[in-house]
């Protein structure tokens, strides 16, 4: 009997650990972003996306990246959702994943949609709905942390009494337990003037990536495996997530206005 309990304790770990490991925003973090990113962009452009997307908005298609993970036809992708690279270093200086990695994602997403003299619209909706997930998973810091620990994924936790790992709490759990719908979570961003918002749109892609490492780091600092995480975590660190959530769809918007215009 004890070797049965045993059996069902060690299955029930590797499932906890195996749906853990996937590296992403949960859904409400992804639709939050849509969801800013459409209040941003010009009327003309928004008119060309909800044409191209059949109506579809922002917020529903901004989880698509993750919902092909089952289908194994997707399976070149998945790098995509995610980089890795030494601290402190030169991304153009570092090992490249030959699969591909959230960096060369976003810009084979953005090439292929400005270069739309000969794109069958299938591929355009296609690599439409990969860049505004991608731009969400940039904005998550642990998606450029460290790959010997996965992202944070093999940094297991206790959030509020029950197992986690420091990257779930970050793209899922915190978002989770303040308990508000994306539509609340869009409709509540801090207030900009025009300028911090042009501030916030500045650079490229890559300055976003060495932006959002340097979190990685602060974050990795924030918890160490054992620890404990619960109201005081949340306290301190939920109102950085809302900030990323914020700049994420800034940014998706200022890259979709300049595409589409």
């Amino acid at each position: 009997m004890k070797y049965r309990i045993l059996l069902i304790l060690i299955i029930a770990f590797l499932t906890t650990n195996y749906a853990n490991t996937k590296p992403t925003w949960g859904k409400t973090g992804h639709r939050t972003i849509g969801k800013i990113a459409e209040k941003h962009l010009k009327k003309s452009v928004k008119r060309k996306i909800d044409k191209l997307l059949n109506g579809e908005s922002l917020a529903f298609v901004s989880t698509y990246a993750d919902e092909i993970k089952s289908d194994k036809n997707f399976n070149k992708f998945y790098t995509w959702h995610y980089v890795n690279f030494p601290f402190d270093t030169d991304y153009k200086d570092s090992k490249k994943n030959k699969k591909g990695d959230l960096i060369t994602g976003i810009e084979t997403c953005l090439k292929i949609l400005k270069n739309n003299s000969t794109l069958h619209r299938e591929d355009k909706v296609f690599y439409l709905k990969m860049l505004v997930h991608l731009i969400g998973d940039l904005h998550q810091p642990l998606h450029i942390g460290r790959s010997e620990d996965k992202g944070g994924n093999a940094i297991q936790v206790q959030w509020f009494n029950k197992g986690s790992n420091l990257h779930r709490v970050w793209d899922t759990d915190m978002i989770k337990k303040w308990n508000m719908s994306y539509i609340e979570l869009a409709n509540n961003t801090k207030f900009l003037s025009k300028k911090e918002i042009k501030n916030y749109q500045k650079g490229s892609v890559l300055d976003w990536v060495y932006e959002s490492q340097s979190l990685a780091k602060k974050v990795y600092e924030s918890a160490e495996t054992g620890h404990k995480l619960s109201y005081r975590y949340s306290y301190d660190h939920f109102k950085t997530v809302r900030m990323q959530l914020q700049k994420g769809g800034l940014r998706l918007a200022k890259l979709l206005n300049e595409i589409f215009d």
